[in-house]
């Protein structure tokens, strides 16, 4: 039987009355934009995150995006971030007129490496934005110790890592605010596209939602220039019944982690994600590391013969795509480590409900493309 990456299908047969309810009850209400879900909703995720305030909006970019241009981060100035990401995140720097500035990523964690961070600070620069990649949280005390000593703002991408924690405390409420995206295969997924800010700065969450209703505060009367973006009623409706069930999921995340490392820790060429101490990962996605890209290939091939589903991530590092090469700021070679990960890097299934005799297939196929692979001369 065929092994998705991901297997949504589990969710709705796990809790298909509720998801049903949610639906006929949106339908029934008309209730469509705005309202009591969504209200409701935006008060448990700040409660979930440990903030004062949650601003829903349309999606983990929008989410980004409000974030920067509530803080007043824009033309000239310089946000700190990682060259291992998804490109939503430079993307959301660009948008305000900022510009993106990476420092290079952790060899085992593939997160940033806070070490760095002291070195990439000049006088533009205005904010740092670390990303918690694949559900990990950045080593956050380091981030700030930079922050505080140079009067930078903190804000976090939290799209992947909804449920991570760092030294006791949330994802989300880690920094001055956060941004998280509800994209279907998130590990909180909605059924379509959503975002929201997370935040305890009240000027900032009022500026955020500000901005994403068109600039407005009264309707018609528009203080500024912002843009639409909210979350669907439909939408917020899924995820306040799904929230509830988030650290069980994000515990079977970790069981599957866990087996892994049992099933695959002896196989060399393929290095396994590592977790620091200092909180846990929710896996959003199980990321290995192959020894080169030929490897990459050959086990991906291997996987997909066998009906096992697996994705790279990422193929290109930032700095490297091509809508970065006209500005000229960064060579290949500038960031090593984050380069090393171009075409070796993907995911082997880890989804809530996966079994253990699916995992040992995943780990059985992986081995025997690994074994078959040619000698290194």
């Amino acid at each position: 039987m065929p092994i998705p990456l991901l297997d949504l299908s589990l969710q709705y047969a796990e809790m298909a009355d509720e998801l049903d309810a949610v639906w006929f009850d949106t339908m029934r209400t008309a209730g469509f934009i705005g309202g009591p879900k969504v209200a409701a909703f935006e008060s448990a995720l700040a409660d979930y995150c440990g903030t004062k305030h949650a601003v829903s909006c349309a999606n983990g970019t929008d989410a980004l995006f409000l974030i920067l241009a509530a803080a007043g981060v824009g033309k000239g100035d310089e946000v700190i971030t990682t060259p291992f990401t998804f490109w939503a995140t430079v993307e959301a720097i660009h948008h305000v007129g900022a510009a993106p500035v990476f420092v290079d990523i952790e060899a085992d964690t593939l997160n940033m490496d806070a070490a760095l961070l002291e070195a990439a600070v000049t006088p533009k620069t205005k904010a740092i934005l670390p990303v918690h990649i694949f559900g990990q949280c950045v080593d956050m005390d380091t981030v700030h110790d930079v922050a505080r000593r140079h009067g930078l703002m903190v804000f976090e991408d939290a799209c992947q890592a909804i449920g991570a924690t760092y030294k006791g405390a949330r994802a989300g409420g880690l920094a001055r605010a956060a941004a998280f995206s509800f994209f279907p295969s998130k590990n909180l997924g909605c059924g379509g596209d959503g975002g929201a800010v997370t935040t305890s700065d009240d000027e900032l969450a009022a500026r955020v939602r500000l901005l994403a209703n068109h600039g407005s505060s009264r309707k018609y009367y528009h203080e500024t220039f912002g843009t639409n973006s909210r979350l669907d009623a439909l939408q917020a409706a899924m995820l306040l019944a799904k929230l509830p069930y988030l650290d069980r999921w994000n515990a079977q995340r970790r069981d599957a982690a866990a087996r892994y490392a049992h099933l695959l820790s002896d196989v060399e060429a393929l290095q396994l994600p590592v977790t620091r101490g200092y909180g846990e990962s929710v896996f959003h996605l199980y990321i290995v590391k192959a020894e080169s890209s030929e490897v990459a290939d050959n086990v991906m091939n291997a996987m997909f013969e066998a009906g096992i589903g697996t994705a790279k991530y990422y193929p290109v590092a930032m700095h490297q795509q091509p809508a970065m090469s006209g500005l000229d700021l960064y060579r290949d070679g500038s960031f090593p480590v984050a380069e090393s990960c171009n075409e070796r890097t993907f995911a082997l299934p880890a989804y809530p409900g996966i079994t253990a005799s699916q995992q040992e297939e995943v780990a059985r196929v992986v081995r025997d493309a690994i074994s078959r692979r040619p000698a290194v001369l």
